[in-house]
């Protein structure tokens, strides 16, 4: 053979083992191979979300929708835990019906425990939480909301707000636990460690940038809410991403996109926020949701602005009204190259991770433990009252009597505010059959040692001292915005100038509580009040309150926010390098302590 030949052979050989070969098999995960087997409808169906007043069965079913939300308010017939049991069981049989055969995520916003459910007990809003420091506090009352929430079927909470709030004339300001980036890292990360290990999907919210937008004094509402950021990158990073890098670690499963822009590009589009640093640099393996009817702000058609929002990085797109509109343009721009496969894919395969997450066999099988979080959140109550105040009247003697007047004396509604059974709160407590108001808190202290407590102007006589109840009115996101912070101002409680008033006509000694969701200006009346007390939007037990005024507890919390002595409410922050300081009343990290 000559060496020609031999080479040929050699390499004929070679080839012909080399082509035997077998290909590696590729072995592809439960979820890949879930992903691969669904059709294009099948995995549009799961990036849409719903209002439950939109959709019934048949609906989830056909479209294989894979998730289904509850807004500020809405609620089952009777209003109930089983009325909620038989709807999220109901939808979640359509969903496991359709041809995915994927369980239902149920989504609802619990920001200060079911506030939904008629009857359910209430935590104190994060600006009171704030106020306590106390992370191990925090976990505990995420463990209670996730409880509060698998008990009714809810697999989705939209909690926690982990704004870091720079301006108190955002009407959102009562949902962030601080102005201080670590604090709120900090109570953010413990609340959905808490909720989380319940197995709830918590939600970092609203990313990014929301709490520090630019005031607009030309504009009467949503000055402030879906405003505009104009910070730098570096400043951006400093103050409000370390919340979501605390949440991340903490393994959050969702994070939703804020109304607000930066540099005037709304947060729905940027690709940058979304994917480059929050998907990729920061290793976010959760869903990313959007806001309600968010991307209807972004410009051109619908369909541009579905394309715009999901190449962003969205994964569920939240459509209360419109979903059917939606999820047609989705599938359009998809077939028209619009959106890439790939991308449906990620955002897809984020879902199928998420669900796979929860244990959603087992919603429904928790029960309700009145008893434990009433104790949980009236400890809340207690801890989260700041002393502003003290000429030695607290704390209380138990046999004084009282002369107890404001607004807030006997109104579960204001002590709740806003997104408390509905959107924007309500002004009366008819809708809360189970709260403990500030009255009937005194009362009960009273009644056992020999006080008494009068709510009538005629008894004034009668009084050792006045506790004087001051409010606002309630209000959530974008109603909220105002830049009147004074007590008798257009969003305090139109009953607060009376009774100002009459406190002082009393001649008595006066301890003042605030029942706001922001601080309000009261440097005009600081000398007239002999206490005051920073009580915020307590929730449904008023026995918190009473627990530290009447000395059975200390006062232990402090200001997690620096409080204003004027409307430039926007120079005061302790974040600012160049702060204002003769515009502040009480710096944050102030309050008193007393003893007996």
């Amino acid at each position: 053979m000559n060496i020609v030949r031999k080479v040929l052979v050699i390499v004929l050989v070679a080839f012909s083992l080399v082509s035997c070969k077998k290909e590696p098999e590729v072995i592809l995960t439960p979820l890949e191979e879930k992903l691969a087997s669904m059709t294009l409808d099948e995995k549009l169906g799961q990036m849409i979300q719903a209002e439950r007043y939109s959709i019934d069965v048949t609906k989830i079913q056909n479209t294989n929708m894979g998730s289904v939300l509850s807004g500020g308010g809405s609620h089952p017939n009777p209003n109930t835990v089983q009325g909620w049991l038989d709807l999220t069981s109901d939808l979640n049989h359509g969903a496991l019906s359709g041809s995915a055969e994927l369980p239902l995520l149920y989504g609802i916003d619990a920001v200060h425990g079911h506030n939904n459910l008629k009857g359910a007990v209430l935590f104190p809003h994060n600006i009171a939480l704030g106020a306590t420091h106390d992370a191990d506090l925090l976990e505990r009352i995420g463990k209670a909301t996730a409880v509060q929430l698998k008990a009714t079927g809810i697999s989705w909470d939209f909690a926690p707000c982990l704004a870091v709030v720079q301006d108190v004339r955002w009407g959102r300001t009562y949902e962030s636990y601080s102005e201080n980036t670590d604090l709120v890292s900090s109570l953010g990360a413990a609340f959905i460690k808490g909720l989380q290990s319940e197995g709830l999907m918590a939600t970092a919210k609203h990313f990014i940038g929301d709490g520090g937008t630019v005031f607009d004094d030309s504009k009467n509402s949503y000055m402030l809410d879906q405003g505009n950021v104009t910070l730098s990158e570096a400043q951006i990073r400093e103050l409000f991403l370390p919340p979501y890098v605390a949440a991340i670690e903490e393994n959050v499963l969702s994070v939703m996109v804020s109304f607000s822009s930066i540099d005037d590009e709304k947060m729905h589009a940027s690709k940058y926020w979304i994917t480059d640093v929050l998907k990729t640099e920061l290793g976010f393996k959760g869903v990313v949701v959007s806001d309600w009817e968010a991307i209807h702000q972004l410009p051109g058609s619908l369909l541009s602005q579905v394309a715009a929002s999901v190449n962003a990085g969205v994964d569920i797109l939240m459509e209360p009204n419109a979903w059917r509109d939606v999820l047609g343009a989705l599938k359009r721009a998809v077939e028209n190259d619009m959106v890439p496969m790939s991308r449906i894919d990620d955002a897809v395969m984020r879902i199928l991770y998420v669900k796979d997450e929860l244990d959603l066999a087992n919603f429904g099988s928790a029960s309700l433990d009145d008893a434990g979080d009433k104790a949980l959140a009236r400890e809340a109550v207690a801890k989260s009252q700041v002393l502003l105040k003290n000429d030695g009247i607290l704390p209380l003697a138990k046999n004084a009597d009282i002369l107890l007047i404001g607004p807030g004396v006997n109104n579960a509604g204001l002590q709740n505010g806003g997104w408390s059974f509905s959107w924007q709160g309500e002004s009366t407590g008819l809708n809360f059959p189970n709260a403990t108001t500030l009255l009937a808190a005194f009362t009960e202290v009273a009644t056992a040692n020999g006080g008494h407590i009068y709510t009538d102007l005629k008894d004034a006589s009668k009084a050792d001292i006045v506790v004087l109840v001051l409010a606002e009115k309630p209000y959530a996101e974008g109603i909220g915005d105002t830049a009147d912070l004074s007590l008798t101002g257009a969003l305090a409680h139109e009953g607060n100038f009376d009774a100002i008033k009459q406190a002082q006509l009393t001649k008595k000694p006066v301890v003042t509580l605030l029942l706001t969701g922001r601080r309000l200006l009261v440097d005009e009346y600081l000398e007239d009040w002999d206490a005051l007390v920073a009580s915020w939007l307590f929730g449904t037990e008023a026995q918190g309150v009473t627990d530290v005024l009447y000395g059975d507890l200390p006062f232990s919390g402090t200001l997690s926010f620096t409080w204003p002595k004027t409307t430039d409410a926007d120079q005061t922050s302790s974040m600012l390098p160049n702060r204002d300081m003769t515009k502040v009343q009480f710096d944050i990290g102030y309050g008193l302590t007393i003893s007996k």
